[in-house]
């Protein structure tokens, strides 16, 4: 087979992986820097070109698209879908997983757990939002935040008001989300392939950080996952249209609570934690895809 890997860097630990797992299994392998691909779009071509030359057709299309690029690189993963390749993960399920407040709102829609949520335009509904998702403290995260990035701990309703005044004079969007004590500074992270999951590590943050993103230095930990968890994660994934994601789950006194779904997710940290070969069975799910 012919597959294209949609990555900035070869060298970076998922693309590698990836790589190596394709071609280890006797298949031909392209790494394509999306932001070097440009399209024409007309009625009689539809055609990419990566460094001057014309795309050839790609039995699959892996994107691993980053958040800071994703209206460009979605783009480039539509042009794949348009001349027919198959594409792993859909532009539309990426857009999708990448909107914080759509994601959650399609997720909700289908019967899945989460902490309660609260958003609002205007500076007179702050307050009403606030009490409505819960007392203090409360989680402020910002839309367009990745990797724990402009997120917020707010200790007391008026620092929560405050920071949604701050926010909202710089026009910025921001989520208001229910603090879950028992797992403050925890989660889950879960890869889900297809229709498994094929790993599953705990995060766990430093002393003093509410946050749990192994880039702030947070631990990672082996865990078992209940078969309700594993479910809500293969469910999540599949209603957001997506084949290969990471799942953030929560565990609270009500059950798992799904925090995010995220469509490209690392494979460094839970590879090496846990030995599993996630590169593999991406590449095997491709071949049964293709079946």
């Amino acid at each position: 087979m012919n597959i294209a890997i949609l990555s900035r860097n070869k060298n970076l630990y998922s693309t590698n992986r990836l790589f190596n797992a394709g071609t280890k299994r006797g298949h031909r392998v392209d790494v394509i820097d999306y932001l070097r691909c440009y399209i024409n779009i007309g009625e009689n071509q539809t055609a990419i070109y990566y460094d001057g030359k014309k795309l050839g057709r790609y039995d699959a299309v892996l994107p691993r698209i980053g958040a800071s690029q994703t209206s460009y690189g979605t783009a480039i993963v539509r042009q794949f879908e348009m001349i027919g390749d198959f594409v792993i993960n859909k532009s539309d399920a990426i857009k999708s997983s990448r909107d914080k407040l759509r994601s959650l709102q399609v997720l909700a829609k289908h019967g899945i757990d989460m902490p309660i949520t609260g958003y609002a335009s205007h500076t007179m509904d702050i307050h009403d939002v606030i009490e409505k998702v819960g007392k203090t403290p409360l989680i402020m995260k910002l839309l367009q935040g990745t990797q724990g990035n402009g997120m917020v701990l707010a200790e007391t309703m008026k620092a929560a008001e405050s920071v949604m005044n701050a926010f909202k004079q710089v026009d910025a969007d921001i989520l208001i989300q229910e603090f879950i004590k028992e797992s403050s500074g925890v989660d889950i992270r879960v890869i889900v392939v297809g229709k498994k999951v094929v790993a599953a590590m705990q995060r766990v943050a430093p002393e003093g950080e509410f946050r749990s993103n192994v880039h702030r230095g947070a631990a990672t930990k082996h865990i078992n996952l209940t078969p309700e968890e594993e479910e809500i994660a293969i469910k999540s994934t599949k209603i957001l249209g997506l084949s290969v994601a990471g799942v953030d789950l929560m565990r609270s006194k009500r059950g798992p609570l799904v925090l995010e779904v995220n469509s490209s997710p690392g494979l460094q940290g839970i590879e090496l934690l846990t030995g599993a070969d996630v590169a593999g069975e991406i590449i095997s799910f491709i071949e049964s895809s293709l079946k």
